[in-house]
């Protein structure tokens, strides 16, 4: 039904005229809160979707692309989002565009944000990251009808939109095999709160690993919590806490600050990171790298990314449809082994 809607049914459902309602969706009038709100409502009841071939023709490209990042909390720099940004500033300058940033507020004026922004002419096509189970602004974007590509899914089992994103289920699958390898076999996993996305992808790495190695999984092994650094290092007190014949001997984590706050809380018991208690990272965030002992990490091939998903997204400017296989790109992270988990020694 949607494709057949027209501006007249529209506005005959708001009880408004059709240049009304073309003049609000593209935002050139002023009117009332309670007449947008009408017209908004009718485009929603009856999922009306503009022509969009026939507003190229009218509307001169822009050469702009916006990305909706959320930022970061004032304490905490993303430094794998800053590098993402960096990558697809300079992939969108060699292909002869630039990145309008803007702030990702979830909240009822989101759908207004992207009109804006489409109805405007002001961006040609966006980028988006951070995405989670059934992310609001994908269908926002859907229903205007204008090019997307995210890095990231907004969910496990695949994604009706172009994305580029890691391969973070087998990245930890891999930490938990090498660490098997070790003759670990008491393996705690430190993950995020169960409603992430990226968590709960992560998370299925671990128990498709431990489960392949015949391992049972005491409850107590696996934490979810949404902090940092002190979330990492009260849970692995906690973990430290269990009877000896429960604790844990490896601490896999899906971020390297987690990681470092359980490489604290081990240290502070007396024990060796690595030795006595192996720990593991996800991102191999800068700096890091240098903490004593080496962190073993997943490295993100952020800077690939974002070339990856500014070069999709031009395709899909320029009318190319690729292949799913290009469109639904899963790129495997690289495990970097260093002290953390290395040299231990059963007890």
């Amino acid at each position: 039904m949607a494709n057949n809607v027209t501006l007249k049914d529209v506005a005959r459902r708001a009880g408004v005229s059709y240049q009304t309602v073309s003049k609000i969706l593209r935002n050139q009038i002023q009117v009332t809160p309670e007449v947008r709100a009408r017209v908004q409502q009718a485009v929603e009841e009856l999922g009306y979707r503009p022509n969009i071939t026939a507003r190229s023709l009218r509307l001169q490209t822009s050469h702009l692309i916006g990305y909706s990042w959320k930022s970061a909390h004032e304490r905490y720099i993303n430094p794998i989002l800053e590098e993402f940004e960096q990558s697809i500033v300079d992939a969108a300058e060699r292909l002869g565009y630039h990145i309008l940033l803007f702030p990702y507020h979830q909240g009822p004026d989101l759908y207004r944000t992207y009109e804006e922004l489409v109805y405007s002419g002001r961006v040609d096509g966006f980028i988006l990251s951070d995405l989670e189970f059934d992310d609001p602004r994908i269908p926002v974007l859907d229903r205007l009808q204008v090019p997307l590509v995210a890095f990231g899914r907004a969910q496990s089992d695949g994604s009706t939109f172009p994305y580029v994103d890691v391969d973070g289920r087998a990245g930890i699958r891999q930490a938990v095999e090498h660490l098997l390898e070790q003759s670990h076999q008491r393996i705690a996993f430190l993950g995020w709160p169960e409603q992430s996305r990226v968590g709960t992808d992560r998370l299925s790495g671990y128990w498709e690993a431990m489960k392949a190695a015949g391992l049972p999984v005491d409850p107590a092994w696996v934490m979810h919590g949404a902090g940092q650094y002190d979330y990492g290092y009260t849970a692995a007190h906690t973990l430290l806490d269990l009877p000896a014949g429960r604790r844990t001997s490896a601490i896999v984590t899906v971020y390297d600050l987690i990681a470092v706050g359980a490489v604290q809380a081990v240290q502070e018991r007396g024990l060796q990171v690595g030795r006595d208690v192996a720990v593991t990272g996800f991102d191999d965030t800068p700096l890091l790298s240098y903490l004593l002992p080496g962190l073993t990490t997943l490295r993100q091939p952020v800077w690939e990314i974002g070339q990856r998903v500014v070069e999709l997204l031009v395709r899909l400017f320029e009318g190319d449809k690729p292949a799913e296989s290009e469109s639904h790109v899963l790129v495997p992270p690289e495990l970097v082994i260093r002290d953390s988990s290395r040299g231990y020694r059963p007890r």
